[in-house]
């Protein structure tokens, strides 16, 4: 069963043609990667998904209910949480309070909130820094609380813009565990975009591949890097693997 439906997203932006005739589906329970060289929108279709802005045509289907147009608010209410390319933690706010903030979407009270971030927080590895304000984490750490601040609520399809840029190779394997982790154990299904191909490969059950913002390929990962499409536009250029 498909969780997530795409059919004919397009986007432009004063006459430059982000998204054209995208469409993709996402299967509940899976991990899936959406890649394509800088500027081939895959952003643009998160944002899309995301309530950011409304496509200009084609349909989002979200658990059975069409979603595109909705405020980001309500995307997320829908189950749908996201994490941006450049992390923006609240800095003056401790790690635990910025969870927190995330966690209030669903819970009842403030406390009921703050103990599912500390389940949240101590999940992706920052309960020993829990206390301390955002502003004094190290670029890892705050990639894994730009993901807690995400999965604190409670989303049924996380979305993941670059989650794994500038860490090191042994901090993707970490990050790569803990999100293989959460979709076996609980079910949480996972569209990513990445350009650290070691991610992609470990992680994805299906990759979605853009260019110039129409979809070139779709399908398993030992299928798609053997696609001579993927291989001319994408991944013959420099990519961190």
């Amino acid at each position: 069963m498909s969780l997530l439906t795409a059919q004919g997203l397009q986007k432009s932006f004063r006459g430059l043609r982000a998204v054209h005739e995208a469409s993709f589906e996402l299967p509940e329970g899976t991990i899936n990667a959406l890649i394509g060289p800088n500027g081939a929108g895959k952003t643009t279709i998160f944002n899309m998904i995301a309530g950011v802005y409304p496509p200009d045509a084609g349909k989002i289907h979200f658990a059975g209910r069409r979603i595109e147009g909705l405020r980001p608010d309500q995307v997320c209410a829908a189950g749908i949480g996201r994490t941006f390319q450049i992390v923006k933690p609240f800095a003056g706010l401790s790690v635990l309070d910025n969870v927190v903030v995330g966690a209030l979407q669903r819970s009842p009270t403030v406390a009921h909130a703050r103990a599912h971030a500390r389940h949240v927080v101590e999940r992706l590895g920052l309960g020993a820094k829990r206390d301390l304000l955002a502003s004094s984490l190290t670029l890892p750490d705050r990639k894994r609380l730009e993901v807690a601040r995400a999965l604190a609520t409670r989303p049924r399809l996380l979305l993941l813009d670059e989650v794994m840029a500038g860490l090191r190779p042994t901090e993707c394997d970490q990050l790569i565990d803990v999100f293989r982790d959460m979709n076996r154990q609980d079910g949480l299904s996972i569209l990513l975009i990445e350009h650290v191909m070691r991610a992609v490969m470990a992680l994805a059950q299906t990759i979605v591949v853009l260019h110039h913002g129409e979809v070139i390929a779709r399908g398993a990962p030992a299928e798609v890097v053997r696609n001579p499409t993927v291989l001319e536009c994408y991944l013959g250029e420099e990519t961190e693997v």
